[in-house]
């Protein structure tokens, strides 16, 4: 099988053009034209269609992308599964993290890692967690590790590292702590969340995961909130939540490892309390070498640490 020829067009369906995708590839544009015209003659229909200087897949196309980006996956597990019977130190480790777990899981985990296999090059990746979604699918990378969507993918394989519960946040002594509840659910005492209707809320975006738990506890509970800033910021958010401008909701585990300089008062959303689940995903069905296992293992140990 030519790996030349899919790793080509699947070039071209990236960039939607073929001097980007001739230069991505390190061939010149009129080769990489010449292989398209050639290719496209051989199967007997059209691929691409060209829309200005776009080149747009067609329905065939689209197809043939598909097929050819699961192929390409199966020859990358093969290599690196028969590359780890070979050589079990030797290898690449291509991992995501969700936005700002990297600042304080990566000092724990990679020297770890390093020092059981010190010739495994590490690549880390940060986004949202539905960037790293993408990732895991187009095979950018072979784990990441995020907080647990409601819906999940089912191209998707998700293990539970760990359980982490979201809190309600708001500057230290902020009067609305007044009528905040013991909760035998929770280390936080309860605070209703309808009761910050007259509050600034300091939201993330829509694509991060801790915005995506609470939209769906507000639907849930029919709560509206108009006065709401948005932010992809995470350090900014706290610090502007501790000097008091605006309450927000984030989790314990990104509040233990904040270097405080203004206290944080926190509040349990009650009984049950408002929780996900810290996950390792990486595609359903994928090989996973036996140094990445070993890095999962490092991962979730940090949890008992932190514990």
């Amino acid at each position: 099988m030519d790996f030349r020829e899919l790793t080509y067009v699947l070039s071209i369906a990236k960039h939607q053009n073929l001097t980007k995708a001739a230069e991505s590839l390190y061939v010149s544009q009129p080769t990489l034209s010449k292989f398209l015209s050639s290719l496209e003659h051989d199967l007997g229909l059209k691929l691409f269609r060209r829309v200005g200087h776009k080149y747009l897949p067609t329905y065939a196309g689209e197809r043939y992308v598909d097929r050819a980006r699961q192929i390409l996956q199966l020859k990358n597990d093969l290599d690196t599964e028969l590359a780890d019977i070979i050589r079990r130190d030797i290898g690449v480790l291509n991992v995501a993290f969700s936005n700002m777990r990297c600042s304080y899981m990566l000092p724990y985990t990679l020297p770890a890692f390093h020092q059981r296999h010190p010739h495994v090059k590490v690549n880390v990746f940060e986004g949202s967690s539905d960037e790293n979604d993408r990732r895991l699918l187009d095979g950018q990378v072979e784990v990441a590790f995020y907080s647990k969507p409601n819906d999940l993918n089912p191209l998707i394989q998700y293990e539970t590292l760990w359980g982490e519960e979201m809190l309600i946040c708001t500057c230290a002594n902020h009067p609305i702590g007044r009528f905040s509840q013991p909760n035998p659910a929770s280390p936080y005492p309860r605070l209703d969340p309808a009761l910050l209707k007259n509050e600034l809320l300091v939201q993330m975006m829509p694509e991060q995961r801790t915005r995506q738990i609470t939209d769906d506890y507000f639907h849930e509970h029919g709560l509206k909130f108009e006065n709401v800033m948005y932010t992809s910021n995470l350090p900014a958010l706290m610090e502007l939540v501790a000097l008091g401008y605006g309450v927000s909701f984030i989790f314990e585990s990104h509040l233990r490892h904040r270097v405080v300089t203004n206290p944080i008062d926190c509040y349990s959303f009650g009984e049950p309390k408002t929780s996900s689940d810290f996950v390792v995903a990486y595609r359903k069905g994928s090989y996973l070498s036996s140094y990445v296992r070993e890095y999962i293992e490092i991962t979730r140990s940090y949890f008992d640490v932190e514990s």
